[in-house]
């Protein structure tokens, strides 16, 4: 027999041995709802990576804000302001864990929630969305997530509001003052006003838009901060004889490594408020969010060198946060050419606000006011005035500049309004209350030496003399 007739038998008996296996795995084969569960799953998997991942990344924003408050703060208060910022997370989390996520996403009326107030444990069956969910957090059903990865997104989002209060009453707050207010800040404050815009409150009903912030995380921070300096007044030296006097920071450097940590989170702050894997939304927001930024270093370089005869640093980098302030709430909303014109004006009003809240004697050794307060509402309003119509797929209908008309404009304005009204007379009572109970402000002693040594008993410069009389 030839060696061929040899390999086409044992060719047949391969085939026909075969046969039984192949049958039963066509008899196996998925059926399409098994397909459409697998598909489903790999989507949860994917969008929940895509959450966790910005959110570890707007994590990291706390270590970008320790390093420009400190740097921009005087040697004598470095560890003071790191440890506040390091601080501040830990109170955030408990205090959003506590009660902060319950009114904010709870379902309850259009002002607060009212179900599943405390440690989050109201009924929930996430992933599901839409007409499956089962639960009492119905606002934030849109996204397909388990339950803890929503929790922890927006819980970073409450840390940074928390934190940008800490700069503008650096160099002279009582330390546990601060943990006081902090706790006040993500347990009741943010979480009313979150629960307004991105808890099915009223101003969600309203058809007010804030995509990842600039009214929910940075003006509430701002009106909190603006309120405990009022209070708190100027340090020492900052204005006597009617004149101003510029208290330097002492390492640009640091706060320039710390910008940009900050620019690096934002693409975690802005895109990551997708909440979801979606290629062409979280592209289109990366690249406005950065288009802003470029555009506000350039705008705030070229206005303080006009003013000041210098292209000044601190400005530069300010302009940077100004920007991506600005561009939080209208991100996914703006078409690119319009985040430049947003950034370009940040930029110039965060030049213009520093001065501006100097001569109304409100001192912000940080800019904190200038950069998260003036371009919060400025952004807020940005929607009302750039907004083009499902851009990225959400329906926010035109703004004011593309045909829309002054419907989309009032409902922002209205927006900011009432944040400034809650959140300034809110945070007013809480440092009043905190003022009259344990106090606010460390002694003068202890301002002039440095509230390193009066509040910790450390020294960020071990063998350096870096305190002075101012």
């Amino acid at each position: 027999m030839k060696p061929s007739r040899f390999i086409i038998i044992g060719l047949a008996g391969v085939l026909l041995m075969s046969l039984p296996v192949w049958a039963e795995e066509a008899a196996a084969a998925p059926s399409v709802a098994d397909v459409q569960q697998s598909v489903g799953n790999m989507k949860v998997a994917m969008d929940t990576m895509w959450v966790m991942l910005t959110a570890f990344l707007v994590f990291f924003m706390n270590l970008g804000f320790a390093a420009v408050e400190s740097g921009f703060a005087r040697a004598k208060n470095a560890v003071n302001i790191m440890s506040k910022n390091f601080i501040v997370f830990g109170v955030s989390s408990l205090g959003f864990l506590v009660l902060g996520w319950g009114l904010m996403f709870g379902d309850g009326s259009g002002l607060i929630g009212t179900q599943g107030l405390f440690f989050a444990s109201g009924a929930d069956n996430s992933p599901a969305t839409g007409a499956a969910y089962q639960g009492v957090y119905s606002a934030i059903n849109w996204t397909g997530v388990p339950f803890w990865a929503k929790f922890f997104f927006q819980l970073v989002f409450c840390g940074t509001a928390a934190t940008i209060v800490s700069g503008a009453v650096a160099e002279r707050i009582k330390y546990g003052t601060f943990i006081v207010f902090s706790f006040i800040m993500a347990m009741v404050i943010y979480p009313v006003v979150g629960h307004w815009v991105w808890g099915g409150g009223w101003l969600a009903k309203m058809g007010m838009f804030d995509f990842a912030g600039s009214t929910v995380v940075h003006s509430v921070g701002g009106w909190a901060a603006l309120a405990g300096v009022l209070l708190l007044g100027p340090r020492i030296g900052k204005y006597s004889n009617g004149t101003i006097k510029a208290i330097q920071g002492h390492n640009l450097p640091l706060a320039t490594v710390g910008t940009f940590v900050l620019w690096f989170g934002w693409f975690g702050f802005n895109p990551g408020s997708t909440m979801a894997a979606d290629p062409n939304a979280i592209s289109h927001v990366a690249v406005t969010t950065n288009t802003a930024a470029a555009a506000a270093i350039m705008s705030a370089t070229l206005m303080s060198w006009w003013l000041l005869g210098k292209p000044d640093l601190g400005m530069t980098l300010n302009g940077c946060l100004a920007g991506l302030v600005a561009i939080t709430a209208p991100c996914a909303f703006v078409s690119v050419g319009s985040s430049v014109v947003i950034g370009l004006i940040a930029g110039v009003l965060v030049v213009l606000a520093v001065p501006f809240f100097d001569r109304m004697r409100c001192d912000d050794p940080v800019g904190a006011l200038s950069v998260h307060l003036v371009n919060g509402v400025f952004g807020t309003i940005a929607v009302g005035l750039f907004a083009q119509d499902k851009i990225t797929g959400t329906a926010t209908g035109n703004g004011l500049f593309f045909g829309g008309g002054f419907a989309l404009l009032k409902a922002q304005l209205a927006a900011v309004v009432s944040v400034a009204a809650f959140v300034f007379l809110m945070s007013l009572l809480a440092w009043a209350v905190l003022k009259a109970v344990m106090g606010i402000r460390v002694s003068r002693e202890e301002e002039l030496k440095g509230l390193d040594i009066g509040e910790h008993g450390n020294e960020a410069y071990a063998g350096f003399q870096v305190f002075s009389n101012t």
